[in-house]
């Protein structure tokens, strides 16, 4: 690339491109967007909740996404440690991915710990003007670790697992978020039923309006 002139920052040389207005493929599915950021510690239900979210919009007839903080170490992120840099980038592209996803026309449900609020706010940035529901997955500590379904606080416990958070590295609740769900004694049903409530006042079908 010697001699070509671009310098070392190729975003100066970068213009943005007037595409199809989103509008278009919202029509075309016939729903408005939303972003549902679920956050929790381990173990605290996130996945199952988002799985089940998702498959309430879909027997509904819409279209939607989950972005788990696991699914997405396997492959947009598996270059990614588990430094504070890395976390960090790690929840950067998976708010600007679901982004992306919303603005195709999607539900995007991101599953993701998510332990900071600095970062649960910049993934709201992220979102811009798509509708971004900030779901605290509330379970107490000992019922995760009652659950561990990947047998990680054991790990952590023995100092097996560094940084781990919960236990070795701090979790900072949501202090004002859009929806709260207290999970110990509910179903995941009825865990689910509060976020796909909001999710339709937010963004009722386009065919409904």
């Amino acid at each position: 690339m010697a001699g070509c002139g671009l310098g070392t920052d190729l975003r100066h040389n970068l213009t943005w491109q007037s595409l199809q207005p989103r509008e278009a493929r919202w029509a075309q599915l016939g729903q408005r967007p939303a972003i549902a950021w679920l956050t929790g510690l381990s173990g605290a239900g996130k996945s199952s909740i988002a799985d089940a979210v998702d498959r309430a919009l879909n027997q509904a007839g819409l279209h939607g996404m989950v972005l788990d903080g696991d699914n997405v170490r396997y492959g947009l992120n598996r270059d990614l440690g588990f430094s504070d840099a890395d976390r960090r980038e790690n929840i950067r592209r998976v708010a600007e991915t679901a982004r992306l996803m919303a603005e195709a026309g999607l539900y995007v449900i991101v599953s993701l710990i998510s332990p900071f609020r600095t970062e649960r706010e910049a993934a709201r940035a992220s979102a811009g003007d798509i509708p971004f529901l900030e779901v605290f997955i509330d379970t107490p500590l000992g019922l995760c670790e009652a659950r561990d379904p990947k047998g990680l606080y054991v790990r952590a416990r023995a100092g097996e697992i560094a940084g781990f958070t919960g236990i070795s590295a701090p979790y900072e609740a949501p202090l004002a978020p859009d929806l709260t769900i207290a999970t110990e004694g509910r179903s995941i049903r009825d865990s689910a039923a509060p976020v796909i409530a909001r999710l339709a006042a937010l963004c009722r079908p386009e065919r409904e309006r």
